[in-house]
Protein backbone atom coordinates (compact mmCIF):
# COMPACT_ATOMS: atom_id res chain seq x y z
CA UNK A 1 0.00 0.00 0.00
CA UNK A 2 1.21 3.12 -1.01
CA UNK A 3 1.42 6.64 1.27
CA UNK A 4 -1.65 7.64 -1.05
CA UNK A 5 -3.84 5.01 -0.12
CA UNK A 6 -2.97 5.26 3.59
CA UNK A 7 -3.97 8.53 3.08
CA UNK A 8 -7.10 8.35 1.87
CA UNK A 9 -7.89 5.44 4.82
CA UNK A 10 -6.58 7.75 7.47
CA UNK A 11 -9.23 10.26 5.93
CA UNK A 12 -11.96 8.05 6.40
CA UNK A 13 -11.04 7.38 10.36
CA UNK A 14 -11.99 8.75 13.27
CA UNK A 15 -7.76 9.66 13.68
CA UNK A 16 -5.10 8.13 14.88
CA UNK A 17 -3.86 5.92 17.98
CA UNK A 18 -0.80 4.55 18.83
CA UNK A 19 -1.50 2.95 22.26
CA UNK A 20 -3.94 -0.38 22.05
CA UNK A 21 -5.51 1.61 25.73
CA UNK A 22 -6.67 4.23 23.96
CA UNK A 23 -8.87 2.55 20.77
CA UNK A 24 -11.23 4.92 19.43
CA UNK A 25 -14.53 3.49 16.99
CA UNK A 26 -12.74 3.50 13.15
CA UNK A 27 -9.74 4.77 14.45
CA UNK A 28 -6.20 3.43 13.22
CA UNK A 29 -3.78 1.76 15.24
CA UNK A 30 -0.42 1.74 13.96
CA UNK A 31 1.77 -0.49 15.98
CA UNK A 32 4.98 1.28 17.33
CA UNK A 33 8.21 -0.27 18.64
CA UNK A 34 10.07 0.44 21.40
CA UNK A 35 12.98 -0.19 23.58
CA UNK A 36 10.35 -2.56 25.96
CA UNK A 37 7.54 -2.86 23.83
CA UNK A 38 6.31 -4.38 20.65
CA UNK A 39 3.11 -2.59 19.45
CA UNK A 40 2.53 -5.52 16.72
CA UNK A 41 1.60 -7.73 19.62
CA UNK A 42 -1.51 -5.45 20.16
CA UNK A 43 -3.08 -5.06 16.75
CA UNK A 44 -5.26 -7.63 17.17
CA UNK A 45 -6.56 -6.02 20.30
CA UNK A 46 -6.79 -2.84 19.01
CA UNK A 47 -9.11 -4.25 15.78
CA UNK A 48 -11.31 -5.81 18.35
CA UNK A 49 -11.99 -2.83 20.31
CA UNK A 50 -13.02 -0.74 17.44
CA UNK A 51 -10.17 0.19 15.43
CA UNK A 52 -10.70 0.23 11.71
CA UNK A 53 -6.92 -0.55 10.93
CA UNK A 54 -4.00 -1.73 12.47
CA UNK A 55 -0.62 -0.98 11.18
CA UNK A 56 2.21 -3.36 11.58
CA UNK A 57 5.63 -4.20 10.50
CA UNK A 58 5.81 -7.79 11.51
CA UNK A 59 4.10 -10.56 8.75
CA UNK A 60 2.83 -12.87 11.39
CA UNK A 61 0.79 -10.22 13.05
CA UNK A 62 -0.90 -9.67 9.30
CA UNK A 63 -3.56 -12.09 9.27
CA UNK A 64 -6.80 -10.18 9.48
CA UNK A 65 -8.35 -8.43 6.47
CA UNK A 66 -7.87 -4.68 8.11
CA UNK A 67 -4.59 -5.52 8.91
CA UNK A 68 -1.59 -3.09 7.10
CA UNK A 69 1.72 -4.63 6.70
CA UNK A 70 4.74 -2.02 5.87
CA UNK A 71 8.06 -2.14 6.21
CA UNK A 72 8.42 0.46 9.21
CA UNK A 73 5.54 1.42 11.43
CA UNK A 74 7.11 4.46 12.56
CA UNK A 75 8.34 5.25 9.49
CA UNK A 76 5.32 4.88 7.93
CA UNK A 77 3.92 7.48 10.78
CA UNK A 78 6.05 9.86 9.96
CA UNK A 79 5.60 9.74 5.75
CA UNK A 80 1.75 9.59 6.38
CA UNK A 81 1.62 12.86 8.25
CA UNK A 82 4.27 14.59 5.80
CA UNK A 83 1.98 13.82 3.14
CA UNK A 84 -1.08 14.79 5.14
CA UNK A 85 0.56 18.26 5.89
CA UNK A 86 1.81 18.61 2.08
CA UNK A 87 -2.08 18.74 1.70
CA UNK A 88 -3.70 20.40 4.17
CA UNK A 89 -4.41 24.75 3.94
CA UNK A 90 -2.73 25.38 7.47
CA UNK A 91 -0.39 27.77 8.16
CA UNK A 92 2.37 25.29 10.16
CA UNK A 93 4.02 27.36 13.26
CA UNK A 94 7.13 25.44 14.67
CA UNK A 95 8.38 26.43 17.59
CA UNK A 96 11.51 25.13 19.74
CA UNK A 97 13.94 26.47 22.18
CA UNK A 98 15.49 25.12 25.66
CA UNK A 99 12.93 26.59 28.40
CA UNK A 100 9.61 27.88 27.92
CA UNK A 101 8.72 25.63 24.89
CA UNK A 102 5.44 24.41 26.27
CA UNK A 103 3.73 27.93 27.75
CA UNK A 104 4.81 29.67 24.76
CA UNK A 105 3.45 27.37 22.45
CA UNK A 106 0.55 27.27 25.08
CA UNK A 107 0.34 31.50 25.27
CA UNK A 108 0.49 31.69 20.92
CA UNK A 109 -2.34 29.20 21.06
CA UNK A 110 -4.78 31.26 23.16
CA UNK A 111 -3.68 34.33 21.21
CA UNK A 112 -4.01 33.10 18.05
CA UNK A 113 -7.52 30.89 18.75
CA UNK A 114 -9.24 34.43 19.19
CA UNK A 115 -9.38 34.80 15.49
CA UNK A 116 -8.41 31.42 13.78
CA UNK A 117 -9.16 27.85 13.90
CA UNK A 118 -6.19 26.80 15.55
CA UNK A 119 -4.42 23.54 17.12
CA UNK A 120 -1.71 22.83 18.88
CA UNK A 121 0.77 20.28 20.16
CA UNK A 122 -1.03 18.87 23.25
CA UNK A 123 0.94 18.48 26.33
CA UNK A 124 4.73 18.04 25.44
CA UNK A 125 4.48 15.84 22.61
CA UNK A 126 7.10 17.03 20.41
CA UNK A 127 9.05 14.12 19.64
CA UNK A 128 9.85 11.94 16.79
CA UNK A 129 6.62 10.66 17.31
CA UNK A 130 4.61 13.79 18.71
CA UNK A 131 5.31 15.82 16.04
CA UNK A 132 3.94 13.32 13.32
CA UNK A 133 0.53 13.03 15.53
CA UNK A 134 0.09 16.62 15.82
CA UNK A 135 0.18 16.98 12.06
CA UNK A 136 -2.04 14.38 11.71
CA UNK A 137 -4.58 15.92 14.32
CA UNK A 138 -4.66 19.32 11.36
CA UNK A 139 -8.33 19.10 10.42
CA UNK A 140 -9.69 20.59 6.52
CA UNK A 141 -10.50 23.78 8.37
CA UNK A 142 -7.43 24.40 10.59
CA UNK A 143 -6.05 27.54 9.80
CA UNK A 144 -2.84 27.46 12.13
CA UNK A 145 -1.03 24.70 13.60
CA UNK A 146 1.39 25.38 16.39
CA UNK A 147 3.62 22.65 16.64
CA UNK A 148 6.41 22.21 19.38
CA UNK A 149 9.65 20.82 18.75
CA UNK A 150 11.86 19.39 21.35
CA UNK A 151 15.44 17.78 20.91
CA UNK A 152 18.01 16.39 22.60
CA UNK A 153 20.95 15.82 19.49
CA UNK A 154 22.09 17.53 16.22
CA UNK A 155 19.86 17.07 13.98
CA UNK A 156 16.47 16.32 15.49
CA UNK A 157 15.07 19.46 15.13
CA UNK A 158 16.66 19.48 11.58
CA UNK A 159 13.89 16.21 10.84
CA UNK A 160 11.71 17.35 12.59
CA UNK A 161 11.31 20.51 9.76
CA UNK A 162 12.02 18.01 7.07
CA UNK A 163 8.37 16.80 8.53
CA UNK A 164 6.45 19.39 9.64
CA UNK A 165 7.65 21.94 6.55
CA UNK A 166 6.64 24.94 8.94
CA UNK A 167 5.97 28.21 7.18
CA UNK A 168 6.82 29.99 10.47
CA UNK A 169 9.20 29.62 13.54
CA UNK A 170 10.40 30.71 16.89
CA UNK A 171 12.96 29.89 19.09
CA UNK A 172 12.61 30.86 23.03
CA UNK A 173 16.33 30.65 23.96
CA UNK A 174 19.20 28.92 24.13
CA UNK A 175 20.51 27.37 27.24
CA UNK A 176 22.09 24.53 29.27
CA UNK A 177 19.18 21.59 28.59
CA UNK A 178 20.31 18.01 27.23
CA UNK A 179 24.39 19.24 27.42
CA UNK A 180 24.89 15.44 27.18
CA UNK A 181 23.38 14.80 23.77
CA UNK A 182 24.06 18.36 22.60
CA UNK A 183 27.82 17.93 23.71
CA UNK A 184 27.35 21.79 25.37
CA UNK A 185 26.19 24.42 25.09
CA UNK A 186 27.57 25.49 21.67
CA UNK A 187 26.08 22.46 20.46
CA UNK A 188 22.23 23.34 21.98
CA UNK A 189 22.73 26.69 19.52
CA UNK A 190 23.55 24.84 16.64
CA UNK A 191 20.77 22.25 17.25
CA UNK A 192 17.90 24.44 18.14
CA UNK A 193 18.94 26.80 14.99
CA UNK A 194 18.47 24.28 12.57
CA UNK A 195 14.87 25.56 12.56
CA UNK A 196 16.12 28.76 11.69
CA UNK A 197 18.20 26.98 9.26
CA UNK A 198 15.82 25.32 7.46
CA UNK A 199 13.37 28.63 7.36
CA UNK A 200 15.78 30.53 5.93
CA UNK A 201 17.06 28.03 3.22
CA UNK A 202 12.86 28.00 2.44
CA UNK A 203 12.08 31.11 2.61
CA UNK A 204 9.60 31.31 5.37
CA UNK A 205 8.92 33.46 8.12
CA UNK A 206 11.46 34.20 11.15
CA UNK A 207 10.06 34.81 14.48
CA UNK A 208 12.46 35.91 17.18
CA UNK A 209 13.96 38.14 20.33
CA UNK A 210 15.61 41.19 19.18
CA UNK A 211 17.03 41.60 22.33
CA UNK A 212 18.94 38.04 22.26
CA UNK A 213 22.28 38.50 20.42
CA UNK A 214 22.54 35.09 19.39
CA UNK A 215 19.32 35.29 17.69
CA UNK A 216 20.30 38.47 15.85
CA UNK A 217 24.34 36.54 15.11
CA UNK A 218 22.05 33.44 13.72
CA UNK A 219 19.52 35.48 11.65
CA UNK A 220 21.94 37.65 10.38
CA UNK A 221 20.65 39.66 7.88
CA UNK A 222 17.96 37.42 5.99
CA UNK A 223 14.49 39.59 5.51
CA UNK A 224 11.60 37.67 6.01
CA UNK A 225 11.84 38.19 9.91
CA UNK A 226 9.77 39.65 13.28
CA UNK A 227 11.20 40.85 16.14
CA UNK A 228 9.62 41.96 19.50
CA UNK A 229 11.97 44.17 21.97
CA UNK A 230 11.87 45.87 25.55
CA UNK A 231 13.87 49.08 23.88
CA UNK A 232 14.28 49.02 19.72
CA UNK A 233 11.90 51.07 18.52
CA UNK A 234 12.63 49.22 14.82
CA UNK A 235 11.28 46.10 16.34
CA UNK A 236 7.75 45.76 18.01
CA UNK A 237 7.51 47.21 21.17
CA UNK A 238 6.63 45.21 24.44
CA UNK A 239 7.47 46.12 27.61
CA UNK A 240 7.78 44.14 31.00
CA UNK A 241 6.85 46.36 33.57
CA UNK A 242 6.57 43.80 37.05
CA UNK A 243 7.16 40.29 37.93
CA UNK A 244 6.53 40.41 41.59
CA UNK A 245 5.14 37.96 41.25
CA UNK A 246 2.87 38.24 37.69
CA UNK A 247 3.98 39.31 34.70
CA UNK A 248 2.80 42.68 33.93
CA UNK A 249 3.95 43.82 30.57
CA UNK A 250 2.85 46.56 28.20
CA UNK A 251 2.34 46.64 24.20
CA UNK A 252 -0.03 48.29 21.83
CA UNK A 253 -0.94 50.96 24.36
CA UNK A 254 -2.47 48.15 26.75
CA UNK A 255 -1.46 46.89 29.73
CA UNK A 256 -1.72 42.76 30.14
CA UNK A 257 -1.57 41.86 33.95
CA UNK A 258 -1.15 37.73 33.08
CA UNK A 259 -1.53 35.20 35.56
CA UNK A 260 2.59 33.97 35.21
CA UNK A 261 5.03 33.89 37.38
CA UNK A 262 8.62 35.48 37.23
CA UNK A 263 10.53 37.67 35.09
CA UNK A 264 11.20 34.38 32.85
CA UNK A 265 7.80 33.93 31.56
CA UNK A 266 7.72 37.59 30.06
CA UNK A 267 9.78 36.05 26.89
CA UNK A 268 6.86 33.46 26.28
CA UNK A 269 3.69 36.42 27.15
CA UNK A 270 6.16 38.67 24.59
CA UNK A 271 6.61 36.64 21.70
CA UNK A 272 2.63 35.68 21.72
CA UNK A 273 1.98 39.34 21.42
CA UNK A 274 4.34 40.00 18.93
CA UNK A 275 2.73 36.59 16.99
CA UNK A 276 -0.79 37.97 17.67
CA UNK A 277 -0.04 41.67 15.96
CA UNK A 278 1.58 39.97 13.32
CA UNK A 279 -1.22 37.52 12.17
CA UNK A 280 -3.71 40.70 12.83
CA UNK A 281 -5.21 41.02 16.22
CA UNK A 282 -5.85 44.05 18.64
CA UNK A 283 -3.99 44.88 21.49
CA UNK A 284 -7.47 43.80 22.91
CA UNK A 285 -7.73 40.52 21.41
CA UNK A 286 -4.07 40.44 22.73
CA UNK A 287 -4.82 41.13 26.23
CA UNK A 288 -7.72 39.52 26.80
CA UNK A 289 -6.08 35.86 25.56
CA UNK A 290 -3.09 36.46 27.53
CA UNK A 291 -4.59 37.16 30.71
CA UNK A 292 -7.16 34.45 30.48
CA UNK A 293 -4.01 32.13 30.63
CA UNK A 294 -3.97 30.22 33.51
CA UNK A 295 -0.92 27.79 33.95
CA UNK A 296 -1.13 23.90 34.48
CA UNK A 297 0.68 20.61 35.10
CA UNK A 298 3.57 21.14 37.04
CA UNK A 299 4.51 24.49 34.82
CA UNK A 300 5.10 27.58 37.50
CA UNK A 301 1.64 27.09 39.23
CA UNK A 302 1.02 29.36 42.22
CA UNK A 303 -0.69 26.91 44.92
CA UNK A 304 -2.14 27.35 48.33
CA UNK A 305 -2.20 24.05 50.66
CA UNK A 306 -2.36 24.44 54.54
CA UNK A 307 -0.46 27.36 55.10
CA UNK A 308 2.03 27.29 52.41
CA UNK A 309 2.06 29.75 49.44
CA UNK A 310 3.30 27.36 46.61
CA UNK A 311 5.28 27.78 43.58
CA UNK A 312 5.35 24.36 41.60
CA UNK A 313 7.73 24.81 38.92
CA UNK A 314 8.21 20.41 38.52
CA UNK A 315 7.53 19.87 35.18
CA UNK A 316 11.10 19.91 34.33
CA UNK A 317 14.66 21.64 34.81
CA UNK A 318 17.86 22.46 33.52
CA UNK A 319 21.14 24.71 34.64
CA UNK A 320 19.33 27.62 33.23
CA UNK A 321 15.83 27.46 34.38
CA UNK A 322 16.77 26.48 37.98
CA UNK A 323 18.85 29.64 37.87
CA UNK A 324 16.11 31.85 36.59
CA UNK A 325 14.00 30.19 39.48
CA UNK A 326 15.89 30.79 42.28
CA UNK A 327 16.30 34.55 40.87
CA UNK A 328 12.54 35.42 40.66
CA UNK A 329 12.08 33.14 44.30
CA UNK A 330 14.26 35.79 45.81
CA UNK A 331 12.20 38.79 44.67
CA UNK A 332 9.04 37.36 45.62
CA UNK A 333 7.22 38.39 48.60
CA UNK A 334 6.63 36.13 51.73
CA UNK A 335 8.45 34.65 54.23
CA UNK A 336 9.81 32.04 55.72
CA UNK A 337 11.31 30.94 52.29
CA UNK A 338 11.72 27.54 51.76
CA UNK A 339 13.23 25.62 48.42
CA UNK A 340 13.13 21.86 47.32
CA UNK A 341 15.10 21.11 44.40
CA UNK A 342 15.34 18.37 42.65
CA UNK A 343 18.55 16.83 40.04
CA UNK A 344 18.35 18.08 36.36
CA UNK A 345 18.91 15.31 34.29
CA UNK A 346 20.84 14.56 30.78
CA UNK A 347 23.77 17.30 31.77
CA UNK A 348 26.70 14.14 31.44
CA UNK A 349 30.04 15.08 31.88
CA UNK A 350 28.50 18.74 33.29
CA UNK A 351 26.18 17.25 35.44
CA UNK A 352 28.40 17.56 38.80
CA UNK A 353 29.59 20.70 37.90
CA UNK A 354 26.22 22.39 37.31
CA UNK A 355 24.97 21.03 40.17
CA UNK A 356 27.57 22.02 42.37
CA UNK A 357 26.60 25.65 40.80
CA UNK A 358 22.90 25.85 41.30
CA UNK A 359 23.51 24.28 45.11
CA UNK A 360 26.53 27.44 45.42
CA UNK A 361 24.09 29.98 44.22
CA UNK A 362 20.83 28.06 46.47
CA UNK A 363 23.22 28.94 49.37
CA UNK A 364 23.90 32.15 48.65
CA UNK A 365 20.47 33.75 48.35
CA UNK A 366 19.75 33.38 52.13
CA UNK A 367 16.57 31.64 51.33
CA UNK A 368 15.38 30.14 55.33
CA UNK A 369 15.82 26.09 53.99
CA UNK A 370 16.84 24.93 51.13
CA UNK A 371 16.80 21.01 50.66
CA UNK A 372 18.74 19.74 47.96
CA UNK A 373 17.29 15.82 46.17
CA UNK A 374 18.60 13.45 44.07
CA UNK A 375 22.05 11.95 43.07
CA UNK A 376 23.38 14.45 41.29
CA UNK A 377 22.79 17.13 44.29
CA UNK A 378 23.78 14.64 47.46
CA UNK A 379 26.98 14.41 45.72
CA UNK A 380 28.09 17.96 45.25
CA UNK A 381 30.09 19.47 48.52
CA UNK A 382 27.52 22.20 49.99
CA UNK A 383 26.09 23.27 53.86
CA UNK A 384 22.55 22.70 52.28
CA UNK A 385 20.82 19.83 53.18
CA UNK A 386 21.07 16.91 50.75
CA UNK A 387 19.18 13.56 50.05
CA UNK A 388 20.12 10.72 47.66
CA UNK A 389 16.97 10.00 47.00
CA UNK A 390 13.38 11.00 46.93
CA UNK A 391 11.99 7.95 49.40
CA UNK A 392 14.80 9.53 51.78
CA UNK A 393 14.05 13.34 51.87
CA UNK A 394 9.82 11.96 51.89
CA UNK A 395 11.11 9.99 54.94
CA UNK A 396 12.61 13.05 56.78
CA UNK A 397 10.12 15.22 55.77
CA UNK A 398 7.50 13.65 57.65
CA UNK A 399 8.94 14.56 60.82
CA UNK A 400 10.33 18.15 59.69
CA UNK A 401 8.05 19.58 57.85
CA UNK A 402 8.96 23.39 56.78
CA UNK A 403 6.79 26.35 58.95
CA UNK A 404 3.98 27.85 57.03
CA UNK A 405 5.43 30.59 54.49
CA UNK A 406 6.22 30.96 50.66
CA UNK A 407 7.75 27.55 48.82
CA UNK A 408 9.60 27.03 45.88
CA UNK A 409 9.71 23.13 44.28
CA UNK A 410 11.92 23.00 41.70
CA UNK A 411 13.34 19.59 39.36
CA UNK A 412 13.79 17.84 36.18
CA UNK A 413 10.68 15.48 35.25
CA UNK A 414 11.84 12.02 36.07
CA UNK A 415 12.55 13.81 40.09
CA UNK A 416 8.50 13.84 39.88
CA UNK A 417 8.71 16.78 42.99
CA UNK A 418 4.95 17.76 42.79
CA UNK A 419 4.98 14.20 45.15
CA UNK A 420 6.41 17.12 47.74
CA UNK A 421 2.41 18.54 48.00
CA UNK A 422 1.07 15.59 49.41
CA UNK A 423 3.22 15.55 52.57
CA UNK A 424 2.35 18.92 53.16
Amino acid sequence: MNISQLHQKFLQSSGIATDSRNITDNCIFFALKGAHFNGNIFAAEALKKGAMYAVVDEAEFAGADNTILVEDVLRSLQDLALYHRNHCKAKVIALTGSNGKTTTKELIHAVLAKKYRTIATKGNLNNHIGVPLTLLSIKNDTEMAIVEMGANHRGEIAFLCSLARPDYGYITNFGKAHLEGFGGVAGVIEGKSELYAFLIKNGKHIFFNADDPIQHERIGHYHAKSGYSSGQDTFFRVRLLEASPFVKMECLGVTINTMLVGSYNYNNCAAAALLGNYFGLTGTEIKGALESYRPENNRSQLLEKNGYHILLDAYNANPSSMKAALENFELMPGSPKTVFLGDMFELGESARNEHSQIAKLAAEKGFDTVYLIGENFSGVETPLKTFSNFGEFETYLREHKPRPGSILIKGSRGMALERILDSL
